[in-house]
Formats: structure tokens, C-alpha cells, sequence
């Protein structure tokens, strides 16, 4: 079990520069996008290094959904600077950029596929020590805080693909509620929706013991090795935060608890799935976002098109659920009460349908658009989309069914439209 230390609390960003100065930093970079450089949270951050005499530089260059040619710009940037720590300001783009930066930086020989995940990648096993890493999520998604992953768009498929080890997770996630109010309520939604998934798919994956074959030694072992007795405390708990405060934190900015309550589910979910792995929504997700032709996500400041990664993940969870019931009916029941339906005389043939519909119902509660057709896809995409989901083997094998091509498109086919 393989976890970033975590500090909780309202207002605990304060404390980012003592940390740094307690680790012995000297030359800080502070990683964010856009955006957020000019909202409290940065602010909060500088203030902090600037009273603690840190000196920092700032890369507010990374993009939202980042791809390879963002990850090798903030990897440029890092190798430049000679950093001897960083902090990440912002959601799961900007904490998986910093991860990338530090570990290539650490790594500066290393062509940029060594460390990326097989198939497309050479996914070789990190063995270089990096530098301290602070993260600080100003979404309640991610989990990115307390993960080994960093997710980009490969541009040359056109696939999302990443790096996973535990080697490259923060050294410490500071998680401050108060951030979570400067988040717009459509990006509370579809953040939110990455929870929800991390939480089921990380429940529902393929047991660890029931993985093959065993690595001939541990540095081989994969970060996301299967559902398991410690990540399953995190997912249920996680799943059981947002049934009760998704819907709250969406509809009310200012709903304090609420959005505190999501900031912390996502920490959950994040030490849950972070060990245990996602499995199709996720798989299925990757091309979804990087195929995507025109579609702009509502209050999403972006200059390109853009499914958000929580939108392109909860969008397929319906039919992937449908279909993986029969390997494990009660987590799928068990689940689908969390969320609200009524199991007392649900047959165990019936999980896969019942959760699917509770699921609806969730995002129909949640106006979320009407399947893959309301993003801008046809059948016609549905080859690309399966070819795109086929390199995904990280997690697509962690699902507890096998799926061939047919199947793939038949589950797109069935995500095309929810309601």
C-alpha cells in the first residue's frame, strides 16, 4: 500500500513555505495554469514561500488536459531551473505535469517513452531518486494528490496514456477545503463525477490475488494491482461521501461542508484507486477526451476543444457496469444502494441493470449531457473510439471481465445516448 502523506484542513496551505524550509529547499518551482495563477489559491501559496524566504520561480503554463508536448515544455522548463523541490497548485493537470517535470528532470538522460506505460510507452520501472513534491488540489476529483499516475495526451494516436509509479508521488498533498470554493459548479460536477468512478472501478477491478503472473521482483510489481482489503475501506467510504454531498456541493458554492466533504472524498478515492486501479470507464475514457472534435465543456475557461476528464469517465458507466455485474453481483448491489436504490428485492442476476439505473439517475440529477452523441459522436467514431481503448491495457485488464473488440463497441454503442 503505497500513499502520499496528506494534511487536511482549512486554511493548512499557509504552512506550504515552513514545509519547504523544513525539508531544506532552497530553489522552489511552483507549478499552475492560467487560471488559477490569479485566484487565492496561488496567492496563498507565494505569500507563504515569500514569508519563509523560499526562493520559487513559477511555471503557469500547464494545460488543462495536458499532452505531451505541455508535459515536455514543463520538463524543459524544470531541467533549466535546477529545482531541489516543487509545488503544484491546481487539479489532477497540474499536479500530473509536476510529477512528469520532476521525474524527468531527476531522470534528465531518459527519453520521454522510457517511463510511459506499455504498450505505448517503454514503462520502465523508476530507480532514480526525485525531489520533494508538495501538492495542492484546488479540485475535488483527481485524487492526483495522492497518487503515483501522471495522465497526458499522447498527440501522435491520438490517445491519453501516462506514467505510473509509486516513485512519482507527491511527497506531501496538502488538501484545504477553502480551495474548493473557487471552483465553478460544472467543474464541482464533473470533478466529482472522477470520484464517483475511481470509487467503483477501484471496487469492482479484479481481485490481487487473482492477477498473474507475479512479477519476478517487487520494482515490477504495477502501482494499480487489483482490488484489494485496504483500498476497499477508501472506495465504499468514498462512494458513500458522494451519494450524500455530490448533489450539495454542485448546487450551492458557498456550501462549505459540502465541498469540504468532496475535497476529502477525492483524497479517499485517490489512496483507494491509487493502489487498486481503475478499470473501463477510465479505459474507455482516454480516446473520448482525445478524440474529441468540437465540444467545449460549459464554465471550462479553455482555448481548445475539451470533454472533461470526470465527463468522459461517467459518461460510459452505465453500460460498463451492465456489463461487469456478473463477475461481481454483490459489490455491484452493494454499490447501487450507496447510491440510493432500493436492492430488498433485486434479484443478484438484476446488479448490472440496477446500478446502471441508479447511475442514471445520478447524472440526470446532475443535468449531465445525454451520452456520447450529446459530446459530438456518432457510430462512425465508434471503430476510433474502440482502437483508442485497445492500448489502455494498464486498466482495461484490471476490469474483472475480459472484453474483445465487439464487445468494446458494443459498450460505446450503448453510451451514446444515457436517458
Amino acid at each position: 500500500m503505497a500513499v502520499s502523506n496528506i494534511r487536511y484542513g482549512a486554511g493548512v496551505t499557509k504552512e506550504v513555505g515552513m514545509d519547504l524550509q523544513n525539508m531544506g529547499a532552497k530553489n522552489v518551482c511552483l507549478m499552475t495554469d492560467k487560471n488559477l495563477s490569479r485566484l487565492p489559491p496561488v496567492q496563498i501559496v507565494m505569500d507563504s514561500l515569500s514569508k519563509n524566504g523560499i526562493s520559487f520561480q513559477v511555471y503557469d503554463d500547464v494545460r488543462v488536459e495536458p499532452t505531451d508536448g505541455s508535459f515536455m515544455d514543463a520538463i524543459e522548463f524544470a531541467k533549466k531551473g535546477a529545482f531541489d523541490a516543487y509545488v503544484a497548485v491546481g487539479g489532477g493537470s497540474t499536479m500530473d505535469t509536476c510529477k512528469a517535470a520532476n521525474l524527468y528532470a531527476s531522470s534528465p538522460h531518459s527519453e520521454f517513452l522510457d517511463y510511459v506505460n506499455a504498450p505505448i510507452g517503454k514503462g520502465k520501472p523508476v530507480t532514480v531518486p526525485l525531489k520533494p513534491l508538495i501538492a495542492v488540489p484546488t479540485t475535488s476529483g483527481t485524487g492526483s494528490e495522492t497518487t503515483g499516475v501522471a495522465i497526458f495526451d499522447y498527440e501522435h494516436l491520438k490517445v491519453k496514456t501516462g506514467i505510473a509509479s509509486r516513485a512519482i508521488k507527491p511527497t506531501l498533498g496538502l488538501v484545504d477545503p477553502l480551495h474548493t470554493l473557487h471552483m465553478p459548479c460544472q467543474v464541482v460536477a464533473n470533478s466529482g463525477f472522477d470520484v464517483l468512478c475511481h470509487a467503483l472501478e477501484s471496487y469492482t477491478a479484479i481481485p490481487y490475488n487473482m492477477r498473474s503472473p507475479c512479477p519476478s521482483n517487487p520494482i515490477q510489481r504495477p502501482a494499480y494491482q487489483g482490488s484489494n482489503p485496504i483500498s476497499d475501506i477508501w472506495a465504499v467510504h468514498a462512494l458513500q461521501i458522494v451519494a450524500k454531498y455530490l448533489k450539495r456541493a454542485v448546487r450551492n458554492p458557498d456550501d462549505l461542508e459540502a465541498r469540504s466533504k468532496m475535497h476529502l472524498a477525492s483524497a479517499f478515492a485517490g489512496i483507494g484507486f491509487g493502489n487498486a486501479g481503475v478499470h473501463l470507464c477510465h479505459g474507455m475514457s482516454y480516446p473520448i477526451s482525445g478524440l474529441v472534435k468540437t465540444y467545449k465543456a460549459k464554465e471550462y475557461n479553455v482555448d481548445h476543444p475539451l470533454v472533461p476528464h470526470g465527463l468522459s469517465v461517467v459518461v460510459t458507466s452505465p453500460a460498463v457496469f451492465t456489463f461487469t455485474a456478473q463477475m461481481f453481483p454483490e459489490r455491484h448491489l452493494e454499490t447501487a444502494e450507496i447510491l440510493g436504490a432500493n436492492i430488498r428485492t433485486a434479484r443478484i442476476q438484476d446488479a448490472g441493470p440496477v446500478l446502471a439505473d441508479a447511475l442514471r439517475k445520478f447524472l440526470f440529477d446532475l443535468n449531465v449531457d445525454d451520452g456520447l452523441a450529446a459530446l459530438g459522436y456518432s457510430k462512425d467514431d465508434i471503430p476510433s473510439l474502440v482502437k483508442g481503448t485497445l492500448p489502455q491495457e494498464r486498466v482495461t485488464k484490471l476490469a474483472p471481465r475480459a472484453q474483445s473488440e465487439e464487445d468494446l463497441s458494443a459498450l460505446f454503442e450503448a453510451s451514446m445516448k444515457l436517458y
